[in-house]
């Protein structure tokens, strides 16, 4: 199946960018994408997921710039759109993050948030 070629949900930072190349590079599969994703759940409502998949629905949105493969589902996609995906190492160690300014509240450890 082939995904949606769409224009891209959220923008990418280049600590984002760098991660995501680097992490394609290392499993060295053609195929393989970062799927970014909105379930149900959290302290707040929704919380955002990331997971690297190689199997593209025809619903999907698919963003391919310079190395950087994303799959965003359709039911993702509306949460998402005008977010910033980044990637931050500090002291409570290393995870890529979504700045949504759609998002109305979020819990104090900022992995769930309200629409």
């Amino acid at each position: 199946m082939s995904a949606v070629q769409q224009a891209n949900p959220f923008d990418l930072s280049s600590a984002a960018e760098e991660k995501i190349r680097e992490l394609l590079l290392e499993e060295a599969d053609d195929e393989l994408c970062l799927r970014v994703f909105v379930t149900g759940g959290g302290c707040s409502g929704f919380q955002y997921g990331f997971t690297f998949d190689d199997e593209k629905a025809e619903d999907d949105y698919f963003v391919n710039a310079d190395g950087v493969r994303v799959l965003v589902d359709s039911l993702s996609y509306g949460y998402l759109v005008g977010s910033v995906l980044d990637y931050k190492e500090g002291l409570e160690g290393s995870r890529f993050t979504v700045d949504n300014p759609s998002a109305t509240s979020t819990c104090g450890c900022g992995s769930s948030f309200s629409i």
